[in-house]
């Protein structure tokens, strides 16, 4: 994890380091296509069955690709130092999920952002519900100026 950072840690914002809240997942974005796809079918890709596993990358790669987007924007929002605080965010227990909370302590702002392939699937209401889940949960930011936003491909 932390010489080659292919295992990334994933910790809610504002979860405390000793919380048992935590998830790890494949960080480097060819192995995780290798392992959900490659390793997870070879005995498919042995039968010479092919056709199949197009078949099933095809189906679930639309799923996969999400968090991928996910992570490029998360990197992107790092990589430009807008703000102070970056991650993302779910209760307990997994039911209420933010892709992205982006935090400016200087400004006392925090924007909430929705991440989905495709642009007409971003729910703003959904996401407004989820930050207010978000802050019964976590007492963090209420006095801040709130906003929400949806990114998609076609914010890349």
């Amino acid at each position: 994890m932390k010489d080659y950072q292919l295992i990334n840690k994933m910790q809610p914002l504002y979860e405390k380091a000793a919380n048992k809240n935590v998830h790890y997942e494949i960080g480097d974005c060819f192995l995780r296509f290798w392992f959900r796809f490659v390793n997870k079918y070879a005995h498919i890709i042995e039968a010479g069955s092919i056709d199949r596993l197009k078949t099933i990358v095809e189906r679930d790669y639309p799923t996969f690709s999400g968090k991928t987007l996910e992570q490029y924007f998360l990197a992107s929002f790092k990589e430009a130092g807008t703000y102070t605080r970056l991650g993302y965010w779910h209760d307990r227990k997994g039911n209420n999920e933010i892709d992205i909370v982006a935090e400016d302590e200087f400004e006392q702002k925090v924007v909430f952002y929705e991440v989905k392939r495709q642009a007409k699937n971003i729910d703003i209401a959904i996401l407004r519900a989820k930050a207010d889940i978000f802050f019964q949960n976590t007492k963090q930011c209420k006095n801040y100026e709130t906003s929400f936003a949806g990114l998609s491909m076609e914010d890349m």
